[in-house]
Parts: C-alpha cells; sequence; structure tokens
C-alpha cells in the first residue's frame, strides 16, 4: 500500500504545478465515457454496495400504488447486488409489538418488488458468484437497527427464515428492550447490553453477517470480544476526512470514526464501508477511501454508500439522493463512476476489486457459513 499511496498523494500535491494540468485527468473526468480499463474491472468484479436504503410504506395501500425499478437501476449500476436494507424505527415506535409488525410487513413488501424485479435474494457467497457468472443482479437482504427483535431472540431464526443475512446491530432510536450504547446518544450502557451481546452470538450461530454502524466505540470493543466471526461497520468514514461542508461534518462527526477505532476493528477482521456523505465529487470519496485503506490496510475496506438504488416511481426518498446520481454531472453508472475514481487515484485493478466488493464477500460467506 505504501507505493499506491506515494503515487496518489504525488497526483494530489503536485495538481497545483504548473505542468500538472498536462497531465492531470481529473478535470475532464467526469465527462469521459467508462474506458476499456474501467469496464473490464467492473466486469471482473462482484460489485456490492454493503448499505443501500429500500423505503418501503408501512401500509400496504401505500405500497400496492407504488412500483420500484430496482433492476434497471442496479444494471445500470454495474454493482451485481446491494445490501438493501431498511428501517422500523422511522417514524418513531409507539407500543409493544409493532416493531415486529413493521418489520414483517416490510419484508412482505420486499417479497413482492423483489419477485416484480424478476430478483432473487443471496443466501450465501455462492449465490453471489452465481449471479455474477451469470451477469445478473442480486439482493442481499439486510435490516438497521434490532428493533423487531423486542428481546425475543427466536425472531433472529425467523428472519433468517424469511432470507435475511446482513443484520445492523443498531439504528438512530434506542430499541425497547436496549441493545447498547448508540454513537449519537450519551452513553448509558458502557457498550452492549446482555441482549446486545446474545443478538451477535444467534447471528454467529444462524450465519447472519453483523453490522455495528451506529455503535458507539464501547459497544465496538464488546461486539469485537463477543463475537466468532467477522463483521462490518457498513457506513462511515474516518473522523479526518471532513469535506468542505462544514456544517454537514460537524454534523457527521459522531458518527465517524477514528483511526484507532478503525484499526482496532480490522485487526479483528472486520470491514469497514465508505459512504459517499462528505464528498462533493468522485474523487473526493476515491480520496475518503484511499485515507481509510492507508490506515486499515486493503483487505478491511469496502463501499457503503447510505444512498437509495431506487426510489417509488410516484414518491420521494427519505433517505437522500439515489446511487447512481451522488454526484453531479454523473453520467456512468455509480459503480463505473467509482472504478475510474479509484483509478486516477492511484489504485491497482487487483485492489480496486477488492474495495468495490471482494472484501466484503469475504466476511459475508464467513459470517453466513456455519
Amino acid at each position: 500500500m505504501n507505493q499506491n499511496w506515494s503515487r496518489r498523494k504525488f497526483i494530489f500535491t503536485t495538481a497545483g504545478a504548473g505542468t500538472a494540468l498536462l497531465c492531470n485527468p481529473f478535470s475532464t473526468w467526469a465527462y469521459s465515457e467508462p474506458n476499456d480499463i474501467v469496464k473490464k474491472i467492473v466486469a471482473k468484479s462482484i460489485g456490492i454496495d454493503a448499505h443501500n436504503h429500500m423505503d418501503m410504506p408501512f401500509t400496504k395501500t401505500d405500497f400496492e400504488a407504488q412500483s420500484y425499478p430496482l433492476n434497471k437501476e442496479l444494471k445500470a449500476s454495474g454493482l451485481t447486488a446491494i445490501g438493501m436494507t431498511f428501517c422500523v424505527d422511522r417514524p418513531k415506535l409507539t407500543q409493544e409489538g409493532e416493531a415486529f409488525e413493521r418489520f414483517l410487513l416490510s419484508l412482505d413488501e420486499m417479497d413482492e418488488m423483489i419477485k416484480a424485479n424478476n430478483l432473487k435474494r443471496a443466501l450465501n457467497f455462492s449465490d453471489l458468484k452465481k449471479a455474477h457468472k451469470t451477469g445478473e443482479q442480486i439482493i442481499i437482504q439486510s435490516v438497521e437497527g434490532g428493533h423487531f427483535i423486542e428481546g425475543k431472540l427466536d425472531r433472529i431464526e425467523i428472519a433468517y427464515n424469511r432470507g435475511l443475512r446482513h443484520l445492523g446491530l443498531m439504528h438512530d432510536a434506542q430499541s425497547t428492550p436496549p441493545i447498547g450504547d448508540i454513537y449519537t446518544d450519551e452513553s448509558l450502557f458502557n457498550g452492549l447490553t446482555d441482549l446486545g451481546k446474545n443478538i451477535i452470538k444467534e447471528c454467529n450461530r444462524l450465519g447472519i453477517l453483523v453490522d455495528l454502524a451506529h455503535c458507539n466505540n464501547d459497544a465496538l470493543n464488546d461486539a469485537i470480544e463477543t463475537s466468532t466471526k467477522p463483521m462490518l461497520i457498513s457506513h462511515t468514514g474516518l473522523n479526518t476526512q471532513l469535506g468542505s461542508n462544514e456544517k454537514m461534518a460537524k454534523i457527521m462527526m459522531p458518527r465517524l470514526i477514528s483511526k484507532e477505532q478503525a484499526k482496532k476493528f480490522a485487526n479483528a477482521g472486520g470491514v469497514i464501508g465508505v459512504w459517499t456523505h462528505l464528498a462533493d465529487t468522485p474523487l473526493d470519496y476515491a480520496k475518503n477511501i484511499a485515507a481509510l485503506v492507508d490506515v486499515v490496510g486493503i483487505d478491511h475496506v469496502c463501499i457503503g454508500t447510505d444512498t437509495k438504488m431506487a426510489t417509488a416511481n410516484n414518491s420521494n426518498s427519505r433517505f437522500g439522493q439515489k446511487t447512481n446520481k451522488s454526484w453531479k454531472d454523473e453520467k456512468e453508472g455509480f459503480l463505473y463512476t467509482v472504478v475510474d475514481a479509484l483509478l486516477k487515484t492511484g489504485f491497482k485493478q487487483q485492489e480496486i476489486i477488492k474495495i468495490v466488493g471482494g472484501n466484503y464477500c469475504r466476511i459475508f460467506d464467513e459470517a453466513t457459513t456455519v
């Protein structure tokens, strides 16, 4: 990685030199077609966005009035799969059982949406490899927050039998009973509660990848001590990569990871997803990825955009911009754009293949193999 970083550092630090404009392709890259090298890397990669929202209404009639062009958007993106994520804690939960009802309704709706888009869920790494080999797209079913469990661990197996293979332990609102400390809240539990630890153990037993986004450092450390399988932090960024928007950086700071915590998580075998927040351009995004790679190594970084691959045709997304429109003037699908930027940042082909999906695939395989 040192050689690659030196090459990337040279590109960025010479951008202001008088000769830089002669050799720097950055100023026109957004308007160019993907070249053969980009296409080749995308074709070789099992491209995965580890955290991509699918916004489903909690009323059946509203869902039936909508359609989601997910397959079309996935094909355009160049990705093989997304961690198709939903949450049940928005709007606020008000009564016992409501979280589980929302969870089951969302899965029912996703069953119909997946069928309408001629897609399937990946239940293991073999499913991902098969989809890539045949040039098809596939879904990794994910939920953000264990609110649906409501202290009943047997519900995790119910979720597993419905195709869930990626479980985000926490989200913005605390679950009932509590799972552990959320990084945007005051610390109350000194990490994970017994319930939080037992959820991880049950996911290990069944074969579900545990996602620790939204956990504070104490909760992360407890999870590392508890889990027998590698885990994921699906969407974050280094707390040194703050972008140009000071207001947004201040809002996002509690959600970012320190170099020290990132190293600790990577040393435990974990993989960290870099989101598209705090990156005004694809090259900013590539630099954020490079900064994290330089801290934890090439084998411990993936993509986790926290965007939305497909919105309903007649509604607005609650979760920000569409994946294939992550940046202004974006001409190509998401993965083509990112691969191009990573190449121009100095990454080699095999490094890019790891970042855009290979690293996620490795831990997904380990986590789902029992």
